[in-house]
């Protein structure tokens, strides 16, 4: 290549400026000239199994993939993005095989909504969104492979995600094997009567509809009436993390109701135990493994059933205090609970206690109206109040242990997610059950004895079992552990009751009422869903002429779904011949979550243009296949992406799905790794300043006003109103948002890099100052003048050796670069560059050409724009992209002299320097010698002197 490009003369307003000056304009003109070259030459393409160059040790980089909005990136969003490429490029100049691929994560509801706003089809905003990140990202010099970019939008690669849903659709867990197997292996071992079907009959017996949903109640995906969070404001049941802490939609602030409907669900909490466990096996923060497991929340403990006085029903209870069984004096229900409406009588019982009816005339209108209030409540809302509220069923149960029959109470304080929706109240021994039980005037009895000393409601600690006996069994007496084990054996022995673990984990809920969204490849017969064959796929998204969900008054909690897709006849009623001759069906109209193409997307970079395979075997085993090299201490290497960075946000739901996603696959014998992601990084965010106004709403950080008073404090107005500054997570909602792209021009992308990866550590916070840019631009400029001459453009470094406080500086900044760069600590390893930029500034002179291409390459993964340049100007051909690495000489790196402080009598008098291999006599004689340390003692003898090797001198008088 030519210099042409930077060499033509910067010359702006001013004439008396150098013609070749590192300034905002000659770093974007270099900037385009490398990305271009970048692109032309193919340098990121990483090399799969069996290509040139793939015999090098492989390194898969990736990065949590965005949301392509209309607005772009703001300088917050890139911080990992630059992160990993800086580490992708210093691992190719370290002979590493690198894939570093970026995709987008597209479906979902903004690009829909926006659809509904303006008429526009959701894939021509989400695609234009597209280009314009990928504009964004490009011009971040940022070294992706351009062949391996992936869309969850694409046709090609949401067929592979419907595909993968059949495969999780036609399995089963085996609990025996401990997973899933193919849902064809369960048919066969009824249909040769090595599985018994539940009520005895012969497969042959059964009729077509009872086998299938024998079959389908088993599979992993699954259609369930379960509680959901319906939405009649925007027409669609919303995830949990959609649903604000005082009930509302996210989007919209519309009221959310808990509802019972026909939902898809994917069977992810037959994998708790694997996915606890596995978490020994990845190399995660600790803190985030931590969150998993609470969100699974594995606990032991014990299933209890209490019957139902009058009625013939029971109730079935998870608790893991089972012996405090005697002290259960109530029980509740949470509102959704299916048993409601059978147990409840029609009148109240004889002497019912007006504070338990809520005033209704009846059970049955107390219930409906209690369940009518909850629905408008979160689940978050009803975990935390601590105002207990309930009504009475008007039902009583009988106490197992004691045949006490005790009330039978709804309350939004138990949840339906967890346990069996049911619990046994022991208000002596839980805190919500003392403060209902107080609330409502119910018995406190205590059957863990807390101590004479405590004088507080409910007691959860460990003690000894009191009031727990009957004519057969007594606690008295027993430790909490002792007492648990002996009345879970007594329960069991009577059919009361056993042993069991339980999970605060639900199964996933994998269907919503959109139109922006991946069909799921299912047909509907009067028995039920049918998988599409994987020949009939992609099943693609119609043109439809309205893209919104049916939406109702936004309090109407009765209104019932309809997804936009079941406005769509012709492509809802099909003729399909699915193996047995063409039939009419019904396709399924709900669409999956935006979870699904991210659960998956890391397996496609691997093969993306493979029409047979969502990812070849080899691609696979190549790329995240298991090293035994890489197990964590005392664990087994379970596979997975080398290294995986976003943020921590993500921590339990993205992650937790694609594990369950990969270890389906894993058991179906379509991977050979175990886990998605072998190690993960989470980085911090840019934070900046965000400004409200007296009404408490965000004004534009940019027509801020900065005014200082005369005692030097600082005023900030808006219109010339004052606001109110606060810190937070810089975001559109705050309206405190810089773009990458005002930054590049302003500065240049190498700056602007640089800068967001010098102000702290990466998986720090850290705020934005856009004042502060100028630094790392000063930088760059006197690296650029160190080495080349600003008025000619020509390299000035000398072909002569440096000499030894050079090459001291030279390998000190490369060691420790070196050791730096691998573990993400890129602001030290940029500090480590700019100390010996200045000892080269302050020493003068031209550099020597072995100093300066040591600098230039160590410069690269960081600002890899003016490193490429410079570069060039050494007289290299081509792109330093795989050049390699400088190495540290240990010869350089070992100091000649030690510098020591003399303290006398604790206080620092002198330093003295002496060789680094003097034994300490001659340091001891040294100190004592030095003219401050004599006028120090004043002729007196000192009582001791302690030399602490390499560190100071103590002298005491």
């Amino acid at each position: 290549m030519t210099t042409e490009t930077s060499a033509a003369p910067s010359t702006g307003d001013r004439t008396d400026r150098p013609a070749f000056r590192y300034d905002a304009e000659m770093a974007g003109r270099i900037e385009r000239k490398w990305q271009d070259f970048w692109e032309a030459e193919q340098t990121f393409h990483a090399p799969g199994p069996g290509e040139p160059g793939s015999e090098k040790p492989k390194f898969y980089l990736m990065d949590m993939f965005p949301y392509p909005s209309g607005s772009g990136l703001h300088v917050g969003h890139p911080l990992g993005f630059i992160g990993t490429d800086v580490l992708g490029r210093y691992l190719r100049m370290n002979g590493h095989n690198v894939l570093h691929p970026m995709g987008f994560d597209a479906f979902g509801l903004p690009a829909e909504q926006y659809a509904v706003q303006t008429g526009t089809h959701p894939r021509t905003t989400t695609e234009a969104n597209i280009a314009r990140y990928r504009q964004q990202l490009r011009q971040l010099g940022l070294g992706h492979d351009p062949r391996r970019s992936v869309s969850t939008t694409d046709i090609p690669f949401y067929r592979w995600t419907q595909w993968i849903f059949r495969e999780i659709f036609e399995a089963w867990y085996d609990a025996e094997l401990d997973r899933a197997r193919p849902i064809a292996e369960l048919r066969a071992s009824y249909e040769s009567g090595a599985r018994s079907t539940p009520d005895g009959r012969a497969w042959a017996e059964l009729s077509e509809g009872e086998r299938r949903r024998l079959i389908d109640s088993q599979r992993l995906a699954y259609i369930s009436e379960a509680p959901v969070n319906w939405c009649p404001g925007l027409g669609t049941v919303l995830a949990n993390e959609e649903v604000t802490a005082d009930g509302r939609s996210e989007r919209g602030n519309f009221p959310v109701f808990r509802r019972n409907l026909k939902q898809w669900m994917m069977r992810i909490t037959a994998y708790s135990d694997r996915l606890i466990g596995d978490l020994d096996r990845v190399d995660w923060p600790e803190s985030v493994k931590a969150m998993q497991r609470n969100w699974i929340g594995r606990s032991e403990g014990a299933r209890v059933t209490f019957g139902v006085c009058d009625a013939d029903a029971a109730i079935e209870v998870f608790t893991t205090r089972p012996d405090t069984l005697f002290g259960a004096t109530y029980m509740v229900l949470a509102p959704e609970h299916p048993l409601i409406e059978t147990i409840t009588p029609a009148a109240w019982p004889a002497g019912t206690d007006e504070r338990w009816t809520g005033g209704a005339p009846t059970p049955a209108d107390a219930v409906a109206a209690y369940r009518a209030e909850a629905a408008r409540k979160s689940e978050l809302d009803r975990q935390e109040n601590r105002d207990k509220t309930g009504v009475f069923t008007g039902a009583y149960a009988v106490n197992p242990v004691n045949g006490a029959e005790i009330p039978v109470f709804v309350a939004d304080y138990v949840l339906m997610g967890y346990g069996t929706g049911a619990i046994m109240a022991v208000p002596a021994q839980d805190q919500r059950d003392w403060d209902f039980a107080t609330a409502f005037g119910l018995p406190i009895v205590r059957t863990v004895d807390p101590g004479a000393d405590w004088d507080g409601e409910a007691f959860t600690g460990d003690g000894p079992a009191v009031n727990s006996a009957n004519d057969e069994i007594s606690l008295d007496g027993l430790g909490v552990a002792d007492a648990k084990r002996t009345i879970i054996d007594w329960l069991a022995a009577k059919g009361s009751g056993e042993g069991v673990v339980q999970y605060k984990l639900r199964d996933w809920l994998f269907s919503r009422q959109r139109y922006w969204g991946e069909p799921f490849p299912i047909v509907w017969d009067e028995h039920g869903p049918i998988s599409l064959p994987a020949d009939q796929l992609p099943v693609e998204l119609p043109d439809v002429d309205d893209y919104a969900p049916k939406t109702y008054a936004a309090d109407d909690a009765d209104s019932e779904p309809e997804p936009p897709l079941s406005r769509a006849s012709e492509w809802v009623n099909v003729e399909l011949d699915l193996g047995d001759g063409p039939k009419a069906y019904r396709r399924e109209t709900n669409t999956m979550p935006q979870w699904a193409g991210s659960c998956w997307y890391y397996l496609r970079y691997l093969d993306p243009e493979n029409s047979e395979r969502f990812v070849s075997p080899e691609a696979e085993r190549y790329w995240i296949g298991k090293d035994p090299s890489k197990a964590q201490p005392g664990t087994e290497d379970p596979g997975g992406v080398d290294l995986y960075v976003g943020g921590v946000e993500h921590a339990v739901l993205h992650l937790l799905y694609s594990r369950f996603w990969h270890k389906v696959l894993f058991d179906l014998g379509h991977v050979s790794s175990e886990e998605p992601f072998r190690r993960l990084f989470n980085q911090g965010y840019i934070q900046a300043w965000a400004y409200t106004d007296a009404r408490g709403t965000y004004v534009p950080a940019e027509e801020i006003v900065e005014e200082t008073g005369q005692d030097g404090t600082s005023r900030f107005t808006w219109n010339g109103e004052p606001v109110t500054r606060e810190y937070g997570k810089m975001g559109k909602s705050l309206k405190n948002v810089v773009t990458p792209d005002e930054m590049c021009d302003r500065y240049g992308a190498d700056t602007f890099r640089l800068y967001e990866m010098y102000t702290g550590p990466m998986d720090a916070s850290r705020p934005w100052s856009t004042r502060d840019v100028v630094g790392p631009q000063r930088f760059l400029q006197r690296v650029w003048r160190n080495l080349v001459d600003e008025e000619t453009g020509e390299p000035t470094v000398v072909d002569t050796e440096p000499g030894e406080d050079v090459l001291r500086a030279l390998h000190k900044a490369i060691a420790g670069v070196r050791e730096d760069v691998p573990a993400l600590h890129y602001n030290t390893a940029a500090a480590k560059l700019i100390e010996l930029n200045n000892a080269l500034t302050k020493r003068g002179g031209p550099v020597e050409r072995s100093v300066a291409e040591s600098l230039v390459l160590m410069l690269a993964p960081l600002a890899p724009h003016i490193a490429e340049e410079l570069w060039q100007k050494l007289g290299h051909d081509g792109s330093l992209a795989y050049a390699p690495f400088p190495q540290a000489d240990e010869r350089y790196l070992v100091a000649d002299t030690v510098e020591y402080p003399i303290q006398v009598n604790g206080k620092v008098r002198s330093r003295i320097t002496v060789p680094a291999d003097a034994g300490q006599d001659d340091i001891r004689t040294a100190a004592l010698a030095d003219e401050k340390i004599v006028a120090a003692l004043a002729g007196a003898e000192p009582r001791k002197v302690i030399v602490v090797p390499g560190r100071l001198v103590n002298v005491v008088r």
